[in-house]
């Protein structure tokens, strides 16, 4: 479970990065996080994660307060970031094994997880090569990886499947529905709306650091025209603000 109340950012004194949001993402749920560039989406993600502070608001996982315990909040999910491109120098496992570390997984079980995973991503053969060596995709993948390491219930996933091979992309999609359906909670922002909404229980609309929506995609339906598209919708609700 992911909670904010009334949190907001902001990097200037003349505008606010997020304004003022409150999101409750229960356990046993898909929940897609969708709008423009710049929107405050990503700003969002860093500030559930705890990179970065907010300036006002509760943050809560698994019903942890980000800002009174951040360690014991940050083992409740793991993270996929919007970029893949880091720990170049690590190969493949020793990136898994850093972060195996860091959760503290036992060594019979990092093994156990580091397999799975690896196999179900068709990346095995890659492990003991270094990460600079990776394909854009591979390296999505190694990142998707350790996230997933220590087994967390919060999967937070900044566009995950950029980059991943369709085969990739589809086994990623069917783990999360696993996940959710097992009662966890995947909360993920993208920019393929197709995929957000055919994937989400529930989504969340932002502009402008404001949430303009967040429901099902029934609801959203039901304030447009039942025939629309989510694309028709998030372009008309948008360009109004």
């Amino acid at each position: 479970m992911i909670e904010l109340t009334n949190v907001t950012k902001s990097y200037s004194s003349s505008s606010k990065a997020v304004d003022n949001i409150s999101l409750d993402i229960p356990d046993g749920e898909i929940f897609g996080f969708i709008g423009p560039n710049g929107a405050g989406k990503t700003t969002t993600i860093k500030m559930i994660t705890g990179i970065i502070k907010a300036d006002n608001g509760e943050i809560k996982a698994n019903g942890i307060d980000i800002s009174k315990s951040p360690l014991d909040a940050k083992r409740q999910f793991g993270f996929v970031p919007d970029s893949p491109d880091m720990f170049l120098r690590l190969k493949g496992i020793e990136y898994l094994n850093f972060m195996a570390d860091i959760y503290e997984v036992k060594s019979e079980k990092r093994m156990e997880r580091i397999k799975y995973l690896s196999d179900k991503f068709e990346i095995s053969r890659a492990l003991e090569d270094k990460i600079e060596s990776y394909s854009h995709g591979m390296r999505q993948k190694i990142i998707i990886i350790g996230a997933l390491i220590h087994n967390p219930s919060i999967w937070i996933l900044d566009e995950p499947m950029t980059g991943l091979d369709p085969k990739s992309s589809f086994i990623l999609k069917e783990m999360m529905r696993e996940h959710a359906d097992a009662g966890n909670t995947v909360f993920f922002s993208t920019h393929v709306l197709e995929v957000a909404e055919k994937l989400c229980d529930r989504l969340a609309i932002i502009n402008n650091g404001v949430i303009l929506f967040s429901g099902t995609f029934q609801k959203l339906k039901n304030q447009f025209k039942e025939d629309e598209s989510l694309e028709n919708i998030f372009l008309e609700m948008t360009s109004h603000e």
